[in-house]
């Protein structure tokens, strides 16, 4: 958690081989440079290993905030709507021709990189500008959290948790009011999207998939069991031993009903995903759809570990068990009295959470179980203590989970997703660009982001030379 996406990569493009602006003669130029700057920018987060990657994406996000009003003023142009204040008139001379890889749809052949996708519109080349920006924003996000679950750095404190989910929390929300804002865009452009990326549905469901991942870190804020399960587990923790965690009751109840909004709002998401799961663009990667519906049930289960943590703290120990069973149960966890026979599959499981330990300590791509394993074990640790209460001091008989799980009531909102402001030129800006461009405009030719470059007239770029290429 957050979902590991991968950022997109493009090829080179000349905006002056397509638009020409009579009011503004350098703004094409000047689109094509920044243009060019996102390209490499692009290329380089991609071959860096995933630990270098943390650091460069503040310049990925740099390269793409100064574009965007490059790129937003020459499609005002076409329109003749005002830009900063002034007037800007583009005209379209050619049918322009952009090359993305998209990162979300399902692979054609299973292993192989996806192919690129050609786009012939400049609202597209907006869109896939946008959610590049949107996916670099989680991936900040993902960076800022990844401390909090490392097993082998030094443990994180109240205050530094803290800190670190608010700020992931704004990065969730801004890449959230992005998304709404190109769905909303979308909706004006008739036509297909030539693929499932960019979507009117696919835009929507990531709005939702941030949205939702941002109600839950208002929880894990708060939430101290996660941090005493990570505690415990922290090779680095000195402490041997720690006061238990104290949810005042009323705060439970409420926490419950944001995990349930939460599970509804990815739930919505996998829906969209679904409804263009069969389009004729293509359908959506199996693992990003896995981990729409484990954070669907990751955050219900969430929700009945805090109805049960209520139950608890008003002495129904027993009630507290059946809810952190129900918990387990939306985990699709089997919940046995018994515990003999089971060390095959804990033996399974202790290696499936050292996996994803090593893939946190990596910064690779952890969390793609929607933090499913990480629920587990607080759910499990309640189910044991609570156990032990009910056996020695207050013995009842554990109700049925079915019953409890009919009474779950509604989600409730604790964020709301503000509109987007996309950035514009300044005025001053503007009026540099009237002069007429100084410099034969050069973009790096037509090579795709993902080629190596090869020294010109070298004999590995002879002919019939195999030219290698980077996903």
């Amino acid at each position: 958690m957050p979902f590991p996406f991968v950022l997109p990569t493009t090829s080179a493009f000349s905006f002056s081989s397509a638009f020409a602006c009579d009011s503004h003669p350098s703004l094409p130029l000047s689109a094509s440079t920044y243009r060019g700057v996102v390209r490499d920018a692009l290329k380089k987060h991609k071959r860096l290993p995933p630990s270098s990657q943390t650091s460069n994406l503040r310049t990925v996000i740099s390269s793409l905030e100064q574009y965007l009003p490059y790129l937003l003023a020459i499609d005002a142009g076409l329109s003749n709507q005002p830009v900063g204040g002034e007037t800007v008139s583009t005209i379209l001379e050619t049918t322009p021709s952009i090359s993305w890889r998209p990162t979300l749809s399902g692979d054609i052949v299973p292993g192989r990189e996806r192919p690129r996708v050609k786009i012939i519109s400049i609202e597209h080349e907006i869109y896939f500008t946008l959610s590049t920006l949107g996916f670099a924003h989680v991936s900040m996000a993902r960076a800022t959290l990844q401390p909090l679950y490392s097993t082998t750095t030094e443990f994180q404190g109240t205050q530094e948790r803290t800190t670190a989910m608010t700020t992931a929390t704004k990065y969730l929300l801004e890449s959230a009011s992005i998304y709404d804002y190109i769905a909303a865009r979308s909706d004006q452009v008739a036509g297909s999207p030539p693929c499932v990326d960019i979507s009117p549905a696919t835009l929507r469901a990531l709005a939702s998939l941030c949205h939702a991942e941002a109600t839950l870190l208002a929880v894990l804020k708060d939430d101290p069991y996660p941090a005493a399960v990570a505690q415990d587990r922290n090779k680095n923790d000195k402490e041997w031993m720690f006061k238990a965690p104290d949810i005042p009751k009323v705060r439970a109840h409420l926490y419950a009903r944001l995990c349930l909004a939460a599970s509804e709002h990815a739930a919505k998401a996998a829906a969209l995903c679904q409804s263009v799961k069969s389009a004729s663009t293509g359908s959506i990667s199996p693992g990003f759809l896995r981990y729409l519906e484990d954070l669907r049930r990751t955050s219900r289960a969430k929700a009945c570990r805090f109805f049960g943590i209520d139950a608890e703290l008003g002495g129904e120990a027993a009630e507290g068990i059946a809810w952190a069973r129900a918990g387990l149960h939306e985990l699709g966890v089997e919940v046995k009295d018994d515990k003999k026979g089971l060390g095959f599959s804990r033996a399974i499981k202790g290696i499936s959470e050292k996996r994803e330990d090593r893939r946190v300590n990596k910064e690779a791509a952890w969390g793609a179980d929607a933090g499913k394993s990480e629920e587990t074990r607080v759910l499990e640790m309640l189910d044991a203590r609570w156990n032990k209460i009910n056996d020695t001091m207050n013995t009842r008989p554990i109700p049925p989970i079915g019953a409890l799980i009919t009474k779950m009531p509604s989600g409730r909102e604790i964020h709301t997703i503000k509109p987007y402001h996309p950035p514009v030129l300044d005025r001053e800006v503007l009026e540099a660009m009237r002069a007429p461009p100084d410099q034969t405009e050069s973009v790096g030719g037509e090579a795709s982001s993902d080629d190596e470059t090869l020294v010109e007239g070298s004999a590995s770029a002879a002919g019939g030379a195999h030219r290698s290429s980077y996903y």
